[in-house]
């Protein structure tokens, strides 16, 4: 394992120094930067990985970047691994809403709740030390597929009984 690839174990504190932005891609993509197979990879990868955790690293690896560089990295340094990942999922929800909202000139929240319950999802999977790896590439797409669209529907029940925009 190089010294950039166990910067980036999901097991392990981040130390962002010295990865860059073109190499982290590469790594989650196995492509480089702007490679026409770049989204094929990226959706290939995150559908077909063994845990929720590894579906979120290889979604969208420069969005991913700087999350784990700028949000996650920080927060890891001063908050528990599980709590400071909670927070990123919520950070990047918000950075979402706050898209939404400027483009709709409305308030709505969808994406930070929505976050947040994806994020506990990966925190639980992680406890329950999660691992798809024996399975089919489309069971464990299905698998990620319902989780995501489990948590979008726990987020619209729970918008509708508290009543928020």
């Amino acid at each position: 394992m190089n010294n950039n690839q166990n910067k980036l174990n999901p097991n392990r504190r981040q130390e962002w120094s010295g990865v860059t932005l073109a190499e982290y891609v590469e790594q989650r993509n196995g492509v480089p930067l702007g490679n026409s197979n770049s989204l094929q990879n990226m959706l290939r990868r995150s559908f077909g990985a063994s845990s929720f955790a590894r579906f979120w690293q290889y979604w969208n690896p420069i969005w991913g970047y700087g999350l784990g560089k700028y949000v996650y990295s920080p927060l890891q340094r001063v908050l528990p691994m599980a709590i400071a990942l909670i927070m990123t999922f919520v950070i990047s929800g918000a950075l979402h809403d706050l898209v939404t909202m400027a483009l709709r000139r409305s308030v709505t929240f969808f994406f930070t709740p929505w976050f947040f319950i994806l994020g506990v999802g990966v925190v639980v999977g992680r406890a329950v030390k999660m691992d798809l790896s024996n399975y089919s590439w489309w069971i464990r797409a299905s698998v990620h597929l319902i989780y995501l669209l489990l948590g979008a529907i726990l987020t619209i029940l729970a918008k509708r009984v508290l009543e928020i925009p």
